[in-house]
């Protein structure tokens, strides 16, 4: 399936500041990473029967917006393969002429089941949401059908483990202009980047990475390994089982909820990799000293 560009919207913008330095106050220039939202529509059913959803309405960076709703689509259970999209396509909206950037629909290919109960999105956003973490990792398991990694997914060693934040800050291009976005970046079993992708979500740059890797037919990533700029929040370690990731580290703390379900799917968690250091929370099998 082609993967159309995208309008050339920008992921950064430059604004006017007053800058203060001890007790001097100068004009300056500053650039913010853009946050705009992305109308994702859906249409699915017959050749002759099509029917239009809107799924959601998610605040993003501009830039690889087909990737992030290919991604969106898979982890949220509503497609299993590359070949269930037919296309996706930026759409002008009618009540907003100019923003035909920020309205894109994905056409499922005639005859992919849709499961009506799937168009809502769930979202699992605080400790408070009344959600218990087993019932959590069941709906994942029912919704999207996670496979544990297989046996020969790879095992790593601890230093390489210690260089992969440096090379994931290295190509931050737009965080190192504004320092305001998060990032996924996949790296291969000996340390290679891969593939790296910002945004002002880091829900989004996950899923614009799923979303590369399906669409290039590389899934499962069950042998490379994952970082997040962040956190690990479960919804991340969700996305992460669905696209068979063996190895998710990350630069900050990972929730109580994300390493149950971590050790549930068979990922192995690392947490607050940074400063040659870090922690393994889960199936620590995969990490070895040499």
């Amino acid at each position: 399936m082609p993967t159309p560009q995208p309008p050339p919207l920008a992921s950064a913008e430059r604004t006017t500041v007053q800058r203060v330095v001890g007790a001097a106050t100068t004009a300056a220039t500053d650039l913010l990473a853009v946050e705009a939202p992305l109308e994702i529509s859906l249409g699915y059913g017959p050749a002759n029967q099509r029917q239009t959803h809107t799924l959601a309405v998610t605040m993003r960076t501009p830039g690889h917006d087909a990737e992030l709703v290919a991604g969106f689509l898979l982890s949220e259970g509503l497609i299993q393969q590359a070949a269930d999209i037919g296309l996706i396509e930026h759409r002008a909206d009618p009540r907003r002429p100019k923003e035909r950037g920020n309205v894109i629909r994905a056409e499922l290919t005639p005859g992919v089941p849709v499961a009506l109960n799937r168009l809502e999105r769930h979202f699992y956003t605080s400790s408070s949401c009344g959600v218990c973490g087993k019932t959590s990792i069941e709906a994942v398991h029912a919704s999207s059908c996670p496979t544990p990694p297989p046996a020969d997914s790879p095992r790593v060693a601890a230093a390489l483990i210690h260089a992969l934040p440096e090379r994931q800050r290295a190509a931050q291009r737009v965080f190192e202009q504004t320092g305001g976005l998060h990032a996924t970046a996949l790296f291969s079993a000996a340390g290679e980047l891969l593939l790296l992708r910002e945004d002002v979500g880091r829900h989004n740059a996950f899923d614009k990475v799923v979303g590369a890797a399906l669409l290039t037919c590389q899934l499962p990533l069950s042998q490379h390994i994952v970082l997040l700029s962040g956190r690990a929040s479960f919804e991340l370690v969700q996305k992460a089982a669905v696209a068979g990731v063996a190895i998710l580290a990350a630069v900050g703390a990972p929730s109580s909820l994300a390493v149950e379900a971590a050790e549930e799917f068979g990922l192995t968690l690392l947490g607050f990799v940074r400063q040659e250091r870090f922690n393994i929370y889960t199936h620590a099998q995969r990490i070895t000293d040499h």
